[in-house]
Protein backbone atom coordinates (compact mmCIF):
# COMPACT_ATOMS: atom_id res chain seq x y z
CA UNK A 1 0.00 0.00 0.00
CA UNK A 2 1.29 3.18 -1.12
CA UNK A 3 1.73 6.42 1.13
CA UNK A 4 -1.59 8.19 -0.67
CA UNK A 5 -3.31 4.91 -0.24
CA UNK A 6 -2.94 5.17 3.02
CA UNK A 7 -4.04 8.13 3.64
CA UNK A 8 -7.14 8.09 2.00
CA UNK A 9 -7.78 4.89 3.73
CA UNK A 10 -7.31 7.00 7.06
CA UNK A 11 -9.30 9.26 5.50
CA UNK A 12 -12.41 6.84 5.30
CA UNK A 13 -11.76 5.25 8.27
CA UNK A 14 -11.88 9.10 9.94
CA UNK A 15 -14.92 9.65 8.09
CA UNK A 16 -16.52 6.13 9.44
CA UNK A 17 -15.69 6.86 12.91
CA UNK A 18 -14.94 10.08 13.17
CA UNK A 19 -11.83 9.54 15.33
CA UNK A 20 -8.85 7.33 14.97
CA UNK A 21 -6.24 5.69 17.16
CA UNK A 22 -2.96 4.68 16.28
CA UNK A 23 -2.90 1.50 17.39
CA UNK A 24 -6.37 0.21 16.16
CA UNK A 25 -5.39 2.34 12.31
CA UNK A 26 -1.82 0.67 11.90
CA UNK A 27 -3.67 -2.90 12.72
CA UNK A 28 -6.06 -2.14 10.22
CA UNK A 29 -4.35 -1.47 7.59
CA UNK A 30 -1.19 -3.56 8.60
CA UNK A 31 1.53 -1.28 9.27
CA UNK A 32 3.38 0.09 12.13
CA UNK A 33 2.22 2.73 14.73
CA UNK A 34 5.39 4.62 13.49
CA UNK A 35 3.95 4.80 10.34
CA UNK A 36 0.74 5.77 10.92
CA UNK A 37 1.83 8.76 13.43
CA UNK A 38 4.07 9.87 10.49
CA UNK A 39 0.98 9.62 8.36
CA UNK A 40 -1.33 11.44 10.88
CA UNK A 41 0.67 14.32 11.22
CA UNK A 42 1.09 15.41 7.38
CA UNK A 43 -2.19 15.25 7.42
CA UNK A 44 -2.27 16.99 10.14
CA UNK A 45 -0.15 19.78 8.53
CA UNK A 46 -2.21 19.53 5.84
CA UNK A 47 -5.34 20.34 7.69
CA UNK A 48 -7.43 17.20 6.61
CA UNK A 49 -7.71 16.05 10.87
CA UNK A 50 -7.04 17.34 13.95
CA UNK A 51 -4.12 15.35 15.66
CA UNK A 52 -4.97 14.37 19.53
CA UNK A 53 -2.79 11.94 21.87
CA UNK A 54 -2.73 8.72 20.65
CA UNK A 55 -4.66 9.72 17.39
CA UNK A 56 -6.81 12.35 15.53
CA UNK A 57 -10.21 13.39 15.31
CA UNK A 58 -12.41 14.73 12.18
CA UNK A 59 -11.20 18.14 10.78
CA UNK A 60 -13.48 19.07 8.10
CA UNK A 61 -16.41 18.31 6.32
CA UNK A 62 -15.20 16.47 3.51
CA UNK A 63 -12.88 13.39 3.70
CA UNK A 64 -11.65 13.16 0.71
CA UNK A 65 -8.00 13.57 -0.21
CA UNK A 66 -6.77 16.41 -2.98
CA UNK A 67 -7.15 14.76 -6.55
CA UNK A 68 -2.94 14.86 -6.50
CA UNK A 69 -2.93 12.32 -4.08
CA UNK A 70 -5.41 9.58 -5.14
CA UNK A 71 -3.71 9.70 -8.79
CA UNK A 72 -2.28 6.38 -7.96
CA UNK A 73 -4.97 4.57 -6.67
CA UNK A 74 -6.31 1.76 -9.19
CA UNK A 75 -4.81 3.51 -11.44
CA UNK A 76 -4.60 0.50 -14.03
CA UNK A 77 -8.50 0.15 -13.94
CA UNK A 78 -8.87 3.55 -14.31
CA UNK A 79 -7.17 3.72 -17.64
CA UNK A 80 -9.07 0.60 -18.97
CA UNK A 81 -12.21 2.36 -17.89
CA UNK A 82 -11.34 5.69 -19.14
CA UNK A 83 -10.51 4.21 -22.78
CA UNK A 84 -13.73 2.15 -22.71
CA UNK A 85 -15.67 5.52 -22.12
CA UNK A 86 -13.89 7.21 -24.83
CA UNK A 87 -14.73 4.41 -27.44
CA UNK A 88 -18.81 5.69 -26.44
CA UNK A 89 -18.49 9.29 -27.59
CA UNK A 90 -19.25 9.68 -31.54
CA UNK A 91 -17.17 11.73 -33.42
CA UNK A 92 -18.84 15.35 -33.25
CA UNK A 93 -20.56 14.95 -29.96
CA UNK A 94 -20.59 17.39 -27.15
CA UNK A 95 -19.06 15.66 -24.10
CA UNK A 96 -19.56 16.86 -20.52
CA UNK A 97 -16.87 16.09 -18.12
CA UNK A 98 -16.65 16.70 -14.67
CA UNK A 99 -13.43 16.73 -12.60
CA UNK A 100 -12.11 13.86 -10.98
CA UNK A 101 -9.15 10.70 -11.48
CA UNK A 102 -11.40 8.64 -13.49
CA UNK A 103 -12.59 11.20 -15.69
CA UNK A 104 -9.54 13.02 -16.83
CA UNK A 105 -8.85 9.38 -17.62
CA UNK A 106 -11.42 9.60 -20.20
CA UNK A 107 -10.22 12.82 -21.47
CA UNK A 108 -6.71 11.66 -21.86
CA UNK A 109 -7.98 8.82 -24.09
CA UNK A 110 -10.81 10.75 -26.19
CA UNK A 111 -7.31 13.48 -26.85
CA UNK A 112 -5.51 10.18 -28.65
CA UNK A 113 -8.29 8.92 -30.43
CA UNK A 114 -7.05 8.41 -33.97
CA UNK A 115 -10.31 9.41 -35.55
CA UNK A 116 -10.47 12.39 -33.58
CA UNK A 117 -6.79 13.55 -34.33
CA UNK A 118 -6.60 11.73 -37.67
CA UNK A 119 -8.93 13.07 -39.60
CA UNK A 120 -8.46 14.51 -43.51
CA UNK A 121 -10.35 17.81 -43.15
CA UNK A 122 -8.98 18.62 -39.77
CA UNK A 123 -10.49 21.13 -37.11
CA UNK A 124 -12.42 20.20 -34.17
CA UNK A 125 -14.14 16.84 -34.07
CA UNK A 126 -15.04 17.12 -30.20
CA UNK A 127 -16.55 19.45 -27.96
CA UNK A 128 -15.99 19.51 -23.78
CA UNK A 129 -17.95 20.92 -21.93
CA UNK A 130 -15.90 20.53 -18.28
CA UNK A 131 -16.29 22.01 -14.75
CA UNK A 132 -12.60 20.53 -14.05
CA UNK A 133 -9.71 22.84 -14.51
CA UNK A 134 -6.96 20.18 -14.92
CA UNK A 135 -8.88 18.34 -17.70
CA UNK A 136 -9.35 22.05 -19.44
CA UNK A 137 -5.43 22.40 -19.36
CA UNK A 138 -4.67 18.87 -20.61
CA UNK A 139 -6.96 19.26 -23.49
CA UNK A 140 -6.85 22.90 -24.45
CA UNK A 141 -3.34 21.64 -26.25
CA UNK A 142 -5.60 19.33 -28.44
CA UNK A 143 -6.71 21.17 -31.49
CA UNK A 144 -9.38 18.60 -32.33
CA UNK A 145 -11.06 19.03 -29.54
CA UNK A 146 -12.58 22.46 -28.58
CA UNK A 147 -12.77 23.17 -24.72
CA UNK A 148 -15.83 24.92 -22.98
CA UNK A 149 -15.12 25.61 -19.30
CA UNK A 150 -18.10 26.30 -16.80
CA UNK A 151 -16.38 29.33 -14.89
CA UNK A 152 -17.13 29.15 -10.98
CA UNK A 153 -15.41 29.23 -7.52
CA UNK A 154 -12.41 26.36 -8.19
CA UNK A 155 -12.14 23.48 -5.39
CA UNK A 156 -8.56 22.96 -4.71
CA UNK A 157 -8.95 19.16 -3.84
CA UNK A 158 -10.38 18.33 -7.14
CA UNK A 159 -9.95 21.29 -9.27
CA UNK A 160 -13.57 21.52 -9.99
CA UNK A 161 -15.31 24.95 -10.60
CA UNK A 162 -18.35 24.80 -8.77
CA UNK A 163 -21.04 27.77 -7.69
CA UNK A 164 -23.86 30.18 -9.73
CA UNK A 165 -21.35 31.04 -11.75
CA UNK A 166 -21.07 27.58 -13.32
CA UNK A 167 -24.65 26.55 -13.05
CA UNK A 168 -25.60 30.01 -15.01
CA UNK A 169 -23.27 28.58 -18.20
CA UNK A 170 -24.47 25.11 -17.77
CA UNK A 171 -28.17 26.21 -17.80
CA UNK A 172 -27.31 27.71 -21.16
CA UNK A 173 -25.47 24.40 -22.99
CA UNK A 174 -26.99 21.39 -24.90
CA UNK A 175 -25.02 18.06 -24.26
CA UNK A 176 -25.20 14.60 -25.82
CA UNK A 177 -23.15 12.46 -23.50
CA UNK A 178 -22.44 13.73 -19.76
CA UNK A 179 -19.63 11.34 -18.19
CA UNK A 180 -19.50 11.53 -14.35
CA UNK A 181 -16.84 10.88 -12.17
CA UNK A 182 -18.54 9.78 -8.56
CA UNK A 183 -17.60 9.41 -4.92
CA UNK A 184 -20.09 6.43 -4.54
CA UNK A 185 -22.97 5.07 -6.97
CA UNK A 186 -25.24 2.69 -5.58
CA UNK A 187 -28.55 0.73 -7.00
CA UNK A 188 -30.86 2.51 -5.07
CA UNK A 189 -29.68 5.70 -3.97
CA UNK A 190 -27.89 6.64 -6.80
CA UNK A 191 -24.84 8.62 -7.48
CA UNK A 192 -22.98 11.05 -4.76
CA UNK A 193 -20.08 13.02 -4.25
CA UNK A 194 -18.84 13.98 -1.17
CA UNK A 195 -18.97 17.84 -1.51
CA UNK A 196 -22.61 19.09 -2.39
CA UNK A 197 -20.99 22.12 -4.42
CA UNK A 198 -19.65 19.71 -6.83
CA UNK A 199 -22.76 17.38 -6.63
CA UNK A 200 -24.68 20.39 -8.00
CA UNK A 201 -22.78 21.00 -11.06
CA UNK A 202 -22.47 17.35 -11.79
CA UNK A 203 -26.67 17.36 -11.60
CA UNK A 204 -26.55 20.00 -13.74
CA UNK A 205 -24.66 18.32 -16.37
CA UNK A 206 -26.57 15.26 -16.16
CA UNK A 207 -30.02 16.94 -16.38
CA UNK A 208 -28.41 19.22 -19.44
CA UNK A 209 -27.65 15.46 -21.05
CA UNK A 210 -29.24 13.15 -23.32
CA UNK A 211 -27.35 10.30 -21.93
CA UNK A 212 -25.45 9.94 -18.72
CA UNK A 213 -22.56 7.43 -18.21
CA UNK A 214 -21.12 6.90 -14.79
CA UNK A 215 -17.43 5.76 -14.87
CA UNK A 216 -16.42 4.62 -11.61
CA UNK A 217 -14.19 1.86 -10.30
CA UNK A 218 -15.44 -1.15 -8.48
CA UNK A 219 -14.43 0.36 -5.26
CA UNK A 220 -17.23 3.41 -5.39
CA UNK A 221 -19.96 0.68 -5.96
CA UNK A 222 -22.33 0.12 -3.69
CA UNK A 223 -21.01 2.70 -1.42
CA UNK A 224 -22.78 6.69 -0.47
CA UNK A 225 -21.30 9.79 -0.04
CA UNK A 226 -22.65 12.86 1.27
CA UNK A 227 -24.40 14.26 -1.39
CA UNK A 228 -26.79 13.22 -4.14
CA UNK A 229 -26.35 13.83 -7.76
CA UNK A 230 -28.70 11.86 -9.34
CA UNK A 231 -31.02 8.82 -9.11
CA UNK A 232 -29.92 5.55 -10.94
CA UNK A 233 -32.74 6.03 -13.42
CA UNK A 234 -31.17 9.20 -14.34
CA UNK A 235 -27.85 6.99 -15.71
CA UNK A 236 -28.22 5.54 -18.78
CA UNK A 237 -24.78 3.31 -18.40
CA UNK A 238 -22.43 2.71 -15.21
CA UNK A 239 -19.07 1.73 -17.11
CA UNK A 240 -16.33 0.05 -13.79
CA UNK A 241 -13.56 -2.33 -13.79
CA UNK A 242 -14.02 -6.56 -14.25
CA UNK A 243 -13.97 -6.67 -10.39
CA UNK A 244 -17.41 -5.79 -9.60
CA UNK A 245 -18.98 -8.25 -7.85
CA UNK A 246 -21.77 -10.21 -10.15
CA UNK A 247 -24.61 -8.97 -7.36
CA UNK A 248 -23.68 -5.66 -7.77
CA UNK A 249 -23.78 -5.95 -11.58
CA UNK A 250 -26.99 -7.41 -11.39
CA UNK A 251 -28.43 -4.80 -8.99
CA UNK A 252 -27.33 -1.74 -11.62
CA UNK A 253 -28.97 -3.69 -14.00
CA UNK A 254 -32.07 -4.55 -12.31
CA UNK A 255 -32.30 -0.74 -11.66
CA UNK A 256 -32.14 -0.09 -15.83
CA UNK A 257 -28.62 0.57 -15.80
CA UNK A 258 -26.39 -0.74 -18.78
CA UNK A 259 -23.28 -1.82 -16.56
CA UNK A 260 -19.99 -2.30 -18.68
CA UNK A 261 -16.47 -3.79 -17.49
CA UNK A 262 -13.44 -2.89 -18.76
Amino acid sequence: MSRYERWNALLELLAEHGKLDVEEAAGALDVSAATIRRDLDQLARQQMLTRTRGGAVAHSVSYDLPLRYKTARNADAKQRIGALVAGLVAPGEVVGLNGGTTTTEVARALAVRPDLVEHPEGGQRLTVVTNALNIANELTVRPQVKIVVTGGVARPQSYELIGPLAAQVLGELALDTAVLGVDGFDAEHGATAHHEGEAAVNRLLAERARRVVVAADSSKLGHRAFARICGPETVDTLVTDDQVPDAVAAAFAAAGVTVLTA
